[in-house]
């Protein structure tokens, strides 16, 4: 079991940014892919970027060059950077972790970016 709580969203104008955390309540293994998801009013949740050991991260196409995932393992967070934001961008933002083929997420943390 895993408590993942998010921090850092708010509102802000297009163009600007934010960084947004993950900490885990426990200590988060390398190999543990670790992403981000979000879901705006009336869609369903979407991935927008993941991390895994190993590899390069995957971002959503729409976030490609503006958000950057990374992790700390030595603090067991999970950050996403966001930049350049646009209107579109504007949801609720979940830290996700997938471990032994289960699900582990955070309770949200909204992002509003007026134009």
């Amino acid at each position: 079991q895993v408590h993942l709580v998010e921090s850092g969203g708010g509102s802000v104008q297009a163009g600007g940014s934010l960084t947004l955390s993950c900490a885990a309540s426990r200590s988060i293994f390398s190999s543990v892919p670790m992403s981000w998801y979000r879901q705006a009013p009336g869609k369903q949740r979407e991935l927008v970027a993941r991390i895994r050991s190993g590899r390069y991260p995957d971002y959503k196409d729409s976030v490609t060059g503006r958000f950057t995932i990374t992790r700390d393992n030595a603090k067991n967070t999970v950050y996403l950077q966001m930049n350049r934001l646009k209107p579109e961008d504007t949801a609720v933002y979940y830290c996700n972790e997938r471990a032994s083929g289960i699900d582990y997420w955070g309770q949200g943390t909204q992002v509003t970016v007026s134009s």
